[in-house]
């Protein structure tokens, strides 16, 4: 997930996460992310195959930006210091 200029967030899904970033970050990435750069990772979850990723892409898709917004903080809070 990425966190635009803006504050809105991007979810994708990729096989390569810093290939990806450097991709949204020279304005090559998503039509959404061109026009919102800078772009931070602020979620990346391992998934175990590419139809694993798609559905939980789909997902946090759905979600609220309030119950995004939690997850990141939530993910962030378990970082080991």
């Amino acid at each position: 997930m990425l966190r635009c200029r803006d504050g809105s967030l991007y979810t994708g899904a990729t096989n390569d996460v810093a290939r990806r970033l450097e991709r949204h970050r020279a304005g090559k990435g998503a039509a959404y992310t061109r026009s919102r750069l800078p772009v931070r990772l602020v979620l990346c979850e391992p998934a175990g195959s590419v139809g694993a990723a798609l559905r939980r892409e789909a997902a946090l898709k759905r979600l609220t930006r309030a119950e995004k917004l939690a997850l990141v903080r939530a993910r962030r809070a378990k970082r080991p210091s």
